[in-house]
């Protein structure tokens, strides 16, 4: 009954079900324990351990340097099904994917082999980008600077995703140039404080407060320019919260048709004595499994032109790579907005198929609208479609980096700094 009878569709390719059987038994434990962590706001650490344990991380790592070379779309797939156990650990590694991507497109060299390495061995790394306070768009007020022979950062972080769980922090700054870099830094080195003060409503187990560094030194070779991006990298970050959102449909969808099944008390103005039978309520059941699967399906056609993307990155011909990493962006931007529509009017439905009983909270049920809410509310929807519709009318190029702060926005390519340029309307 319930979530066994759901049908998602085949994975993105003939290994995947070889790949995905790897972890499925430690998604399995995840979700086992989901909704107590829920409710006593249990922190992830035994779950992200037990990811590291099995290298979850290293998935994108090539398997000749010890990971399972996993694909784009592989990848996507593979965050669904965590984000169905809980969504909170596919959040809390977000920028450590990205960070992977971007070690991928390094030149071949000591730093990339290092990187590799160290993520092969299990090594999780977290995010201390965004700030609050005063900086202006496109800047930080976090310094990296050289003291006495040696580089140190300086700053506040806000919104520290995954910090709490990470071995190595990704640290955003501004150097002595002026320059926008990001700094690698051990979650352990001295003048690092994370704290655990994330007040959102959803995904509040994902460890996104604060991060303070005082005076925390830097090596030389982990400081990393803002070209080493590879220029799809806001396209994947914002596909991990689209799968984590098709994740979040689909474990609702499960709830709610278990819950149909096993529920025996009905109404006097029903349409049948049991809810399994009941025609409207079966209804609701199969809209939200019907929304479920039209969101995995959107997110893997996204992951697709993401995958062009990087595999035109390094190529010879710039102007193919450029033009397949604006394709990307713009799917991306498509599928969020039709992704989050779905997945946040699934999450709602299933109160109308089980009634005033799910809002127990013992259920946990309203996590499932709490966390597609706040995934959803990341990188505007309203800016997404008009940027769709400005490309689409005028050929306007869509931005490849999005960050915050005080005064007007910024108009340029923020990976390379190069103006806003406009392409030819698509045909």
């Amino acid at each position: 009954m319930g979530q066994r009878n759901a049908v998602w569709g085949r994975g993105p390719s003939a290994a995947y079900e070889q790949l995905a059987e790897r972890f499925r038994p430690e998604f399995r434990r995840i979700r086992a324990g989901a909704v107590e962590r829920e409710l006593n706001r249990k922190l992830l650490h035994e779950e992200i351990h037990g990811l590291k344990a099995k290298r979850f991380g290293a998935l994108r790592v090539p398997v000749e340097e010890g990971g399972y070379g996993a694909s784009i779309p592989e990848l996507f797939q593979l965050l669904i099904e965590l984000s169905e156990a809980d969504s909170n650990v596919t959040q809390a590694l977000r920028i450590h994917f990205g960070f992977v991507e971007r070690i991928l497109h390094l030149p071949d060299g000591e730093r990339r082999r290092r990187w590799l390495r160290r993520i092969a061995d299990g090594a999780i790394v977290g995010n201390a980008l965004t700030e609050t306070g005063s900086a202006p768009v496109g800047r930080y007020a976090t310094t990296l600077t050289a003291q006495e022979g040696r580089l140190r950062v300086s700053g506040t972080k806000f919104y520290s995703t995954g910090t709490l769980y990470a071995d190595w922090i990704v640290v955003g700054a501004t150097d002595d140039q002026g320059d926008i870099v990001t700094a690698l830094v051990p979650s352990t080195a001295g003048g690092v404080e994370i704290a655990d003060d994330w007040e959102g409503f959803g995904q509040t187990l994902t460890g996104s407060g604060t991060t303070v560094f005082r005076e925390t030194p830097v090596e030389p070779d982990d400081v990393f320019a803002r070209d080493t991006y590879p220029k799809y990298a806001a396209a994947f970050a914002q596909m991990v919260h689209l799968a984590t959102l098709a994740g979040i449909a689909r474990a609702a969808a499960g709830d709610v048709a278990a819950a149909i099944a096993e529920r025996r008390r009905t109404y006097s103005h029903a349409a049948a004595g049991r809810s399994s039978e009941d025609p409207q309520v079966l209804q609701v059941a199969g809209r939200v499994h019907s929304q479920a699967y039209a969101a995995g399906a959107i997110v893997q056609k996204a992951a697709e032109a993401v995958r062009r993307a990087d595999e035109a990155h390094d190529g010879e011909d710039d102007a193919s790579a450029d033009s397949t990493s604006v394709e990307a962006e713009i799917e991306v931007a498509q599928a969020q907005t039709v992704v989050a529509a779905l997945v946040l009017e699934a999450v709602a439905a299933l109160f109308d198929a089980l009634g005033a009983s799910a809002t127990i909270r013992s259920k946990a049920l309203d996590r499932y609208w709490r966390n597609a809410r706040t995934i959803a509310s990341h990188n505007p929807l309203i800016y997404k479609e008009r940027i769709v519709g400005d490309y689409a009318v005028n050929g306007t190029r869509p931005p490849f980096a999005w960050q915050t702060g005080i005064g007007s926005p910024l108009h340029t390519d923020q990976t390379t700094g190069d103006s806003d340029v406009r392409h030819s309307p698509p045909s």
